[in-house]
């Protein structure tokens, strides 16, 4: 007998445990809370996790070795097949086209187009990463390259942007003449 079958007959749906319905239900008195403790009052909640006091299993299990899960980079991938199939002869990929297109989902991940597949028309594509694959096939087929580099954002980096953009705009408030300085034509000796 397999699941289909089984539900054609019982129903799709468990029904309701109705609790606190009185005796005769079997889940009245104390409506399966148990007698007196936290978990019977109102406004109790047991934490993920909680075993009763009991050692949690995250901290019986031995910890061991390292994953990067804090420090790896996430790209949206576009292989070359994909550009072939959806794109045109000598027009323009950006994540904005790709996710207008349906190939990535939006265009808040940095874009990284692969190699698989064979390319045969001359693309203008712009994207933080490429394959050398994938680089050589766009290249071959006439297409040009463009690296979109998104620099990650460093303290000292931004403190810098700062100080230039200050400098920037007083160079505009007050413009100046600067003098050149001239050398002598022969030191004394």
């Amino acid at each position: 007998m397999m699941i289909h079958e089984i539900t054609i007959h019982a129903g799709k749906y468990k029904t309701r445990k109705r609790i606190g319905r009185g005796e005769g239900s079997g889940h009245g008195k104390t409506a399966g809370r148990g007698h007196k403790g936290a978990a019977s009052r109102a406004g109790w909640k047991r934490r993920p996790g909680y075993e009763g006091g009991q050692m949690p299993i995250f901290r019986r299990m031995p910890k061991r070795g390292f994953t990067n899960a804090p420090f790896r980079r996430l790209f949206h991938v576009v292989n070359v097949k994909q550009l072939e199939a959806r794109f045109d002869d000598g027009a323009t990929v950006t994540r904005e086209l790709l996710a207008k297109a349906g190939l990535i989902r939006d265009t808040s991940l940095p874009l990284k187009v692969l190699g698989e597949g064979t390319l045969t028309k001359k693309l203008l594509v712009t994207a933080a990463r490429f394959s050398a694959t994938a680089r050589t096939k766009i290249e071959e087929a006439g297409g040009t390259v463009t690296v979109d580099a998104k620099k990650k954002w460093t303290r000292a980096g931004a403190a810098y942007a700062k100080a230039a953009k200050a400098e920037e705009s007083a160079g505009k408030k007050s413009k100046k003449p600067t003098k050149k300085k001239t050398k002598d034509a022969t030191p004394d000796a």
